[in-house]
């Protein structure tokens, strides 16, 4: 009777029907784990522990616990990509970090200790970029950075029985990381100002790296390295790769810089062969942006604001890359493939654009294969999504990225996404980051389960510094994590979904050609500047060189020097433009006045603008503006430009290259005539076409040096719905203009630049 009534008001009363839904429900002490799937769960359990005080469920989850935690990964081979701090903050913790000598022993390193990393080699900032201007190396400052991160305890013990690892290992961090800017004139000036104490290294290994340091001092291929501000850990990379090669010999060979990475790797205690190149060819990095401009640089890329979005990137090789065997041998044997954090578009993507680093990394199926996210947008970036410049960036947008610019897209290359869970994270601290214009990367759990991949969100955050209000991966969470991972893997797959391979071809992004390396690139460009100009232009012209890859060797072919004039010889009329620089074709100089040039807010687009217009050479036989009246009454005036006959031609561009410049700035050109005409109408300012190509030119290299231009261009960031007949127009041929300083003035061939 009761169980009757019971059954009654169940079906009037939907309280009492959810009541008796819950109460027959089974309940597992998993439920009590907060996340969503079951490997988030184990994760969680392992990084924070079972959240119930007492009894049989907590016996259960510390049971579960302990046998995934108890499982051996002391002999797995874990291989992971990337480069500069992401990877090394992975693999054992940033090792450019003061902090890191507290706590140099954590990270995968510790949990797998066979780990093996793979380090992209297009870096050229930093000391980096001033020890390529002298040696025809690959980029070595990631690999330094990786290498001191990963040098292990149980190595150090074994090699060199010290009793102190954790001193030993701090002085290796300070030595490496020791920066100095004033030229040493012997090793004991040059370790004056290094902080660490040399005598706490083993003596086996302090003698080795002595070794190192005379040989720096007296190699002539390495002393010429000492004129510049270094980091001592790249000059020690160099002479371990130098050491391997005859004295005479100037371009290492390819296995002479592994052996020398492999050389100096153990030396140091790190895992044998711990630290590989993906490349041992000269490699840099070309972006093109969402408004066509196509630069080189990795640097470049990173500092520059260029407010448009990164459409793709491509890596240019110095001739056919070659890749490490080592690196391919270690991706066929790797049990666990990680693809580390790090700056989207110049960690990851480099690496991958090597084609038998996906094809080996799809060739082997038994891996576990893992992408960790990246926890905050990257102004210059990350910070606007290629298509749709309106919204926040995602996960699912950087997977994306991946997929556009990696030859065969993402297919086989990961499965799973390890990322950080914001709600772990008070609110309090992303407030105070999004003062700082510093914005996370946001889950959209859906998206990236729709694009074939399993999200896992986790507390890989450090615990200590967010006590400091910081948020950053902390290396010994996410090698516990990673651990789990493994762990669990067989419950931990999608099996729902299959990836096929993008349609941008296996070598689509490709690109080899017989370019010069960085060092001889710039010693070309020397002995092109050896024409008259005071050694201070010299000096800012090679600067202004290295800065911008895109100038090339043939952008002087017109210029027979550069001359400084002072204010009361400046003779020029500035009725149209005060840039107090430009192009003389009468006698080829680059003629800039003194005090613009001696300015450093102004001198960078001084020179560009002059060696801009220069590219036009004597274009131009006859040019001028005159009126034009009605009734008496001026109402404008006409520019008028007459081209240069072909017997007189001197410019970088051919003729029908010239006409098509100058109907992109709207001059018309007379029928029959090699006469081209500018209405402006009464006081409408107006650029003349010399002008207007080194300003141009200059805001292609960069930007941020030519705000005259930039609000022109600005229009390309609008979505083209919203704009009227004649603002579409005006979209079409800033489009153009870009497109032909691309692929005309910049001459850029690549399969992305069409």
């Amino acid at each position: 009777m009761v169980a009757t009534t019971s059954h009654k008001q169940s079906e009037t009363d939907p309280i009492a029907a959810c009541l008796q839904k819950v109460k027959g429900a089974r309940f597992s002490p998993l439920d009590l784990l907060p996340r969503r799937t079951l490997v988030e769960k184990l994760i969680e359990l392992v990084l924070s522990g079972s959240p119930v005080g007492s009894g049989a469920m907590k016996n259960y989850l510390d049971e579960m616990s302990r046998v995934v935690q108890a499982v051996d990964t002391s002999d797995l081979n874990v291989v992971v990509f990337g480069g500069g701090s992401g990877l090394s903050n992975v693999v054992g913790g940033d090792a450019n970090n003061a902090e890191w000598r507290d706590k140099p022993f954590s990270g995968l390193k510790t949990l797998f200790p066979k780990t093996k990393s793979v380090v992209c080699v297009t870096d050229d900032g930093g000391s980096t970029g001033e020890l390529l201007k002298d040696l025809p190396l690959i980029a070595l400052g990631d690999i330094r950075h990786v290498m001191v991160s990963s040098i292990q305890k149980t190595r150090l013990v074994q090699k060199y029985n010290v009793r102190n690892s954790l001193r030993v290992a701090g002085c290796l961090q300070r030595l490496f990381n020791y920066r100095f800017t004033v030229p040493p004139s012997s090793v004991d000036a040059l370790l004056a100002g290094f902080s660490g104490d040399f005598g706490l290294l083993p003596p086996q290994l302090g003698a080795a790296l002595r070794e190192l340091l005379d040989f720096i001092f007296i190699d002539p291929r390495l002393k010429v390295t000492l004129s510049r501000p270094h980091c001592l850990g790249n000059l020690l990379l160099a002479a371990a790769i130098y050491r391997q090669v005859e004295p005479t010999a100037l371009k290492p060979t390819s296995e002479a810089m592994v052996a020398g990475i492999h050389w100096l790797s153990e030396l140091l205690g790190c895992g044998e062969e711990s630290v590989l190149p993906c490349t041992t060819t000269s490699a840099h990095l070309n972006v093109l942006y969402s408004n066509g401009v196509l630069v080189a640089g990795e640097s470049k890329s990173s500092l520059g604001r260029r407010n448009a979005a990164i459409d793709r990137v491509f890596v240019e090789f110095a001739g056919e890359p070659h890749v490490p065997d080592g690196v391919i041998e270690a991706i066929g044997a790797a049990d666990l493939i990680l693809f580390a954090p790090g700056s989207l578009y110049t960690s990851i993507i480099p690496v991958m654009q090597l084609p038998a680093i996906p094809r080996a990394i799809r060739k082997n199926s038994k891996a576990l294969k893992v992408l960790v996210a990246n926890l905050w947008v990257q102004k210059g970036e990350t910070d606007l999504v290629w298509n749709d410049m309106r919204r926040r960036f995602h996960v699912s947008d950087m997977i994306n990225a991946y997929d556009r610019n990696i030859p065969g897209g993402v297919a086989e290359l990961f499965s799973q996404v390890l990322l950080l869970g914001l709600q772990d994270i008070p609110g309090s601290i992303l407030q105070s980051y999004a003062v700082e214009e510093k914005v996370p990367i946001f889950l959209d759990r859906d998206a990236v389960w729709k694009q074939g991949l399993l999200p896992i969100e986790a507390k890989i955050f450090s615990e200590s510094a967010l006590k400091h209000r910081l948020v950053q991966h902390d290396p010994e969470n996410l090698a516990r994590a990673m651990k789990t991972l493994w762990a669990v893997r067989n419950h931990a797959q999608r099996e729902d979904v299959v990836r096929v391979a993008a349609d941008n071809g296996d070598d689509a992004i490709l690109v080899c050609n017989n370019r010069l390396t960085p060092d001889e690139r710039l010693h070309e460009f020397a002995r092109i500047l050896e024409i008259p100009m005071e050694d201070a232009v010299r000096k800012a012209l090679l600067a202004l060189i290295w800065n911008h890859r895109d100038i090339r060797r043939d952008h002087f072919q017109n210029v027979r020097g550069v001359a400084l004039l002072g204010q009361s010889d400046w003779q020029r009329n500035q009725q149209w433009d005060r840039m107090c620089s430009y192009f003389d074709p009468e006698d080829g100089l680059i003629k800039i006045r003194e005090d613009v040039f001696h300015d450093p807010a102004r001198q960078e687009l001084a020179l560009l603008v002059g060696l801009g217009q220069s590219l036009l050479g004597n274009y131009a036989r006859d040019k001028g503006m005159f009126p034009i009246e009605v009734e008496g009454d001026r109402v404008g005036q006409m520019y008028m430009l007459t081209l240069q006959s072909s017997e007189e031609w001197q410019s970088f561009f051919t003729p029908e290259e010239v006409v098509t410049y100058l109907h992109l700035v709207r001059m018309r050109r007379m029928e029959n005539e090699d006469v081209f005409t500018r209405l402006v109408n009464g006081e409408e300012g107006f650029t003349p076409p010399g002008m207007l190509m080194g300003l141009i030119f200059a805001w292609y290299l960069d930007n941020s040096l030519a705000a005259h231009i930039e609000y022109k261009m600005s229009i390309t960031r609008l979505p083209g719905s919203s704009l009227v007949p004649e603002q579409i127009k005006m979209l079409e041929r800033r489009k153009q203009m870009i497109a032909f300083f691309r692929t005309v003035v910049f001459r850029h061939n690549s399969p992305l630049s069409s």
